[in-house]
């Protein structure tokens, strides 16, 4: 079977635009906020559930046969084709009034991401790739996204959502391996750090226990501009773990094999 990757991109940019109808009304305001766990603090809105049913509904249309995985409405369907979403990765940025968080929705053809698409509404950016091609979209231009090129640890610009992922002395160990041997850290990008290395904006985003619809949209986007994204241990990144992305395999090797030495 052979699909469609101009009906494939948009409807990505369909499900996008529905699921920022929904989500827009609601940033900055006060909207009730529940947590996913009894230990802990994992929040979820109503603008996560609500932006996932919207594009699922797209999807369904668009592509019926196809699987689906979201955070808040789980699996359905049984396909070589799988539709990822993140509604709105960087709920906690969300209700912190902060435009870092973004909505996800990754496109995998028999478990390997080969499109994807991170749409940040407020700002008004699209980060999209298909085969081929990775782009940035704004105010109605569209241009190529390229990485910085960057294959040297000691200059580089690194971002993780904060360091205290890394809860373990065997992690933290990891995470001060790279900040000591990087240039400049930044912290609570959520889904938007990496975006900024497939622009060139960054040169590392290094993180541990991520979901596969924390990641899956986002491991073409970065691909398709130049950069490289794996797991610690080298393996595809599309179904979660603990991923390393950068923007160059020659940075992603040193990356690597500093993070396994540590």
């Amino acid at each position: 079977m052979t699909i469609d990757l101009a009906k494939v991109e948009a409807t990505l940019l369909r499900a996008a635009e529905a699921a920022a109808a929904h989500t827009l009304p609601l940033f900055r305001t006060t909207l009730a906020i529940d947590n996913k766990y009894t230990v802990g603090f994992d929040p979820v809105t109503e603008a996560d559930r609500g932006a996932e049913t919207v594009i699922r509904a797209v999807i369904a249309e668009a592509f019926p046969d196809h699987a689906i995985i979201g955070e808040e409405w789980g699996n359905s369907g049984d396909s070589d084709y799988t539709w990822i979403i993140d509604p709105v990765d960087g709920t906690r940025a969300f209700i912190s009034g902060a435009p870092v968080w973004g909505t996800l929705i990754g496109f995998a053809h028999k478990g390997t991401a080969i499109a994807g698409l991170m749409s940040q509404p407020f700002i008004g950016e699209t980060f999209l790739a298909v085969p081929g091609r990775s782009t940035y979209r704004r105010s109605g231009e569209t241009t190529p996204n390229r990485t910085s090129g960057q294959t040297e640890l000691a200059p580089s610009r690194v971002f993780t959502t904060t360091p205290s992922l890394f809860r373990t002395p065997e992690l933290l160990a990891k995470w001060t391996a790279i900040e000591s041997a990087t240039r400049l850290q930044r912290f609570g990008m959520d889904c938007y750090g990496y975006a900024l290395l497939a622009a060139g904006h960054a040169d590392l985003v290094i993180e541990p226990f991520l979901q596969t619809y924390d990641i899956a949209a986002l491991v073409p986007i970065i691909r398709e501009a130049g950069g490289a994204i794996a797991c610690w241990d080298g393996s595809d990144p599309t179904v979660g773990g603990n991923v390393v992305a950068a923007a160059t395999p020659e940075l992603l090797e040193k990356a690597l094999n500093l993070v396994n030495a540590s």
